[in-house]
C-alpha cells in the first residue's frame, strides 16, 4: 500500500526520478517514488555519464559507487575508418573526473536505487498515476485505485510523460525524422578498449563504445532500422563505417534495438506543484551523449530547489529551476542536432568538414571548447548562478 501522504511525490524510476528521489532523501524530505513497471529494466540504453554530471551526482554520495563499475575514458575520437580526424582528451579537465564513464544505464540505475534504499526509500512499482486533484496545500494524487496526498508532483516520466499531460504542459518540436540502431555486442577489434569513437562514414555515422566486462555499445544512424537488428545487420555496419585495415567482428549480440529521434522542449517545467525533469522535459538526438546527464542534472536542481522550497514554506523559488534548466536543454538540442548534422552531413561536403574537423582537434583553445561541451562542464558556471 501507499503512503496516504507524501511532501514529494515522484514519477518515473529511470536515473532522472531516482536523483530526484535521493536528492530529497539526503536533505530528509519525505518522498514517494513510483515506476509503472513490474521491474527496472536489465538493457543498457544510455551508457555515458559524463565528468559534470559525475560532479553533480557527487553533491548526493552517487559518483564513487558509480566510477567503481564503470570504464574511464580518458580521451574520445572521431575517426573516418582508420583515421583520427580529431582526439578530444578528457584527461586534462578541470574535474575530479577527468574521463567520461562508460556503464551501462541499468547499472546507473542500480547504484542509485542501492544509495536510496541506504535512505529507507524504496521504488513502489507497478504503481501507474492517473489523476492530480489540485487542493489548498499541494495535490491529491489518484494512483492506481489508491489516493495520496502530496506538496509537490515531479514528472520523471519519460517522453511520453502522463504529468506533463495532466499538467497541460506544451512539448513542441520534430518527431521522429531520424532512424537509430542501438546495441549491445561482443567483438574481435583492435580499437582501445577505453576510449569511445565516433566514425564519420559516407553511409552515416557509427558510435563504438567500450563497456564494462568486454561488451561494446554500437549506435548508428541508418535511412530505416530493421524492427529487430541481428549480427548481420551490425556487422555491415561495422565493414562499411568501421576499421578498414583490420576490420572488427562481431561474435555475439547480447541486446539490439531501434528507435527514432525526436527534438523536443517542454514549454515550461512548471505548472503550479507539478514540475517536469528528464525525457517529460526534452528529447533530442543522442550524439554527445547528453540526454540522461541533462536528466540527472536536472534531478538535482529540482530536487535541491524542492527541498529548498519546503524548508522555507515558499515556492516561489522553483520558478528559478525552469529558469536554469530549460536554456541548458536548448543548449543541448541545438548541440545535438548540430552534431548529427555534421555527421550526415552529404558526401560532397565532407571532405571539407574532415579538415577543418582535424583543424580545429589541432588548435588547442577550440579543442578545449570542444572537450568542455561534451564533458557538460561547459553549464558548470550556469548551474550554479
Amino acid at each position: 500500500m501507499l503512503p496516504t501522504k507524501t511532501d514529494v511525490l515522484v514519477v518515473g524510476a529511470g536515473p532522472t526520478g531516482l536523483a530526484t528521489a535521493l536528492t530529497l532523501a539526503r536533505r530528509g524530505v519525505d518522498v514517494t517514488l513510483l515506476d509503472q513497471t513490474d521491474r527496472p529494466p536489465t538493457t543498457s540504453r544510455a551508457a555515458v555519464v559524463h565528468a559534470y554530471t559525475l560532479e553533480v551526482l557527487d553533491r548526493i554520495g552517487a559518483a564513487t559507487p558509480l566510477v567503481a563499475q564503470g570504464v574511464r575514458a580518458p580521451r574520445f575520437t572521431v575517426r573516418d575508418h582508420d583515421r583520427v580526424l580529431m582526439a578530444v582528451p578528457f584527461h586534462r579537465l578541470p574535474t575530479r573526473f577527468p574521463y567520461a564513464l562508460l556503464v551501462s544505464q541499468s547499472v546507473t540505475e542500480a547504484a542509485l536505487t542501492e544509495q536510496l534504499s541506504g535512505l529507507g526509500v524504496t521504488v513502489r512499482r507497478p504503481c501507474r498515476l492517473t489523476g492530480v486533484t489540485p487542493t489548498g496545500d499541494g495535490v491529491l494524487a489518484q494512483v492506481d485505485d489508491e489516493q495520496l496526498r502530496a506538496r509537490f508532483v515531479v514528472g520523471a516520466d519519460g517522453m511520453r510523460s502522463t504529468v506533463r499531460r495532466i499538467a497541460g504542459i506544451g512539448f513542441a518540436g520534430r518527431t521522429g525524422e531520424e532512424s537509430f540502431v542501438l546495441a549491445d555486442v561482443r567483438v574481435h577489434s583492435d580499437l582501445p578498449r577505453d576510449e569511445a569513437a565516433l566514425f564519420l562514414a559516407r553511409s552515416g555515422p557509427l558510435i563504438w563504445a567500450p563497456l564494462p566486462d568486454g561488451v561494446v555499445r554500437l549506435v548508428a544512424a541508418v535511412p530505416q532500422a530493421a524492427a529487430e537488428p541481428g549480427l548481420a545487420d551490425l556487422q555491415a555496419l561495422l565493414d562499411e563505417r568501421g576499421p578498414a585495415r583490420r576490420p572488427d567482428r562481431v561474435t555475439e549480440v547480447l541486446w539490439a534495438s531501434r528507435f527514432r529521434v525526436h527534438h523536443r522542449v517542454a514549454d515550461t517545467y512548471r505548472a503550479g506543484p507539478l514540475l517536469l525533469a528528464g525525457d517529460a522535459a526534452h528529447v533530442h538526438s543522442p550524439a554527445g551523449g547528453q540526454g540522461m546527464n541533462l536528466g540527472i542534472c536536472d534531478a538535482v536542481a529540482l530536487g535541491t530547489a524542492l527541498a529548498d522550497v519546503l524548508a522555507d514554506g515558499s515556492a516561489t523559488g522553483l520558478d528559478g529551476y525552469t529558469a536554469r534548466q530549460r536554456p541548458m536543454a536548448e543548449d543541448v538540442l541545438r548541440f545535438a542536432a548540430g552534431l548529427t548534422r555534421l555527421a550526415t552531413l552529404p558526401p560532397a561536403g565532407r571532405p571539407v568538414r574532415d579538415v577543418l574537423l582535424r583543424l580545429a582537434g589541432a588548435v588547442p583553445p577550440l579543442r578545449q571548447r570542444i572537450t568542455l561541451r561534451l564533458s557538460g562542464l561547459s553549464h558548470r558556471s550556469a548551474s550554479a548562478e
